[in-house]
């Protein structure tokens, strides 16, 4: 088991919703896991810091930073089921996947 006490945290700095970054972490590392109310995340299996950290830099080049530019002032928009990357500093937007 591992134990992730600043996952809101994390999330918040992305500016992304903590559901999100979790739905993608679990995934990435094909692991169960849930989120407690004390904002923990518990995950079921052993992992190491780092793996987690190198998972949280790629959703971040995913879902956070333009392609373009590189700056992190995008947002996440839905249009007609598929989900886009939108930035605010430079309008880029570009479609990513969607987080089944």
């Amino acid at each position: 088991m591992t134990i992730n006490s600043n996952i809101t945290q994390i999330s918040k700095i992305l500016g992304r919703n903590v559901d999100h970054l979790i739905k993608f972490l679990l995934k990435e590392l094909a692991t169960p896991g849930k989120l407690k109310q004390n904002n923990t995340l518990i995950l079921g299996s052993k992992i190491p810091s780092s793996r987690i950290n190198e998972k949280i830099k790629q959703y971040a080049e995913e879902f956070v930073l333009c392609p373009s530019c590189g700056k992190p002032d995008t947002v996440l928009e839905k249009d007609k089921g598929a989900t886009y990357l939108r930035c605010t500093a430079c309008g880029e937007r570009v479609h990513i996947r969607t987080l089944m």
